[in-house]
């Protein structure tokens, strides 16, 4: 996940700013705190699969208006956009979701997860590699600690993390109290209840707004998505 670079990345380019000036940081001013040039760059095209780094992505701009909400939902943030863009680390969500409260974490189960997620087409090395970087992902995100045993963790999930979980199920077409139960809700640990109370503590902070007619439940994001991405979901009226 390269939570520590990203916070780097995203603490030396402060606010929406265009890509060249992320590539400028971490290349030439060496925001990232890399030996060569190389190292760098490798870096930067991590990142860049991850993330984007890119505001014409509206997953990353929205993640960039979030990320200074609180510096306690930024792992969450990381990860939730880090799932929505790598297919990989996708796949080892489910055994580590899975996984009791307390209890350690199986390697194994990602491992085979993996194993039939790709069809079989990384050998034993390669999936024990992807394995462990994975691990250090859910365990930068707080869902599991520990260094070489695992245990799982629940992790606190915060109001502009919870904000960008619901609208990740909604631009999936996902509507309603649906929202309140969707796979990138279940990435932060909340029950039905638990997510409707975080989403009530988004709409304080402005972050979306929700309306209420007896069992029906509207979601919307006045402040996140603007008309492109309206027009993108919906259509030019």
């Amino acid at each position: 996940m390269m939570l520590s670079e990203l916070q780097s990345l995203l603490s030396a380019v402060s606010g929406i700013r265009e890509r060249s000036e992320y590539e400028h940081a971490a290349l030439d001013d060496n925001c990232l705190g890399k030996q060569t040039l190389s190292t760098r760059t490798l870096s930067l095209q991590r990142l860049s699969e991850l993330y984007a780094l890119d505001p014409g992505v509206p997953l990353f701009r929205i993640l960039r208006d979030l990320w200074n909400v609180s510096q306690e939902g930024q792992p969450q943030l990381a990860l939730l956009l880090a799932l929505a863009r790598d297919p990989l680390l996708r796949m080892t969500a489910t055994p580590v979701l899975n996984t009791a409260i307390g209890k350690e974490f199986a390697r194994q189960e990602m491992t085979d997860a993996l194993a039939e997620g790709t069809g079989g087409r990384f050998n034993e090395s390669t999936l024990d590699k992807i394995v462990r970087n994975a691990s250090s992902s859910w365990t930068q995100s707080g869902h599991l600690q520990g260094r070489a045993r695992k245990f799982r963790q629940q992790i606190r999930a915060t109001p502009a993390a919870s904000a960008y979980a619901i609208l990740l199920g909604y631009l999936q077409g996902i509507r309603g109290h649906n929202l309140f139960h969707s796979p990138w809700i279940k990435v932060l640990d909340l029950d039905d209840l638990e997510a409707r109370e975080r989403a009530d503590d988004a709409k304080r902070l402005g972050l979306l707004d929700i309306k209420q007619s007896g069992s029906l439940v509207d979601i919307t994001f006045p402040t996140l998505l603007t008309g492109a991405d309206k027009e993108l979901l919906y259509g030019a009226d």
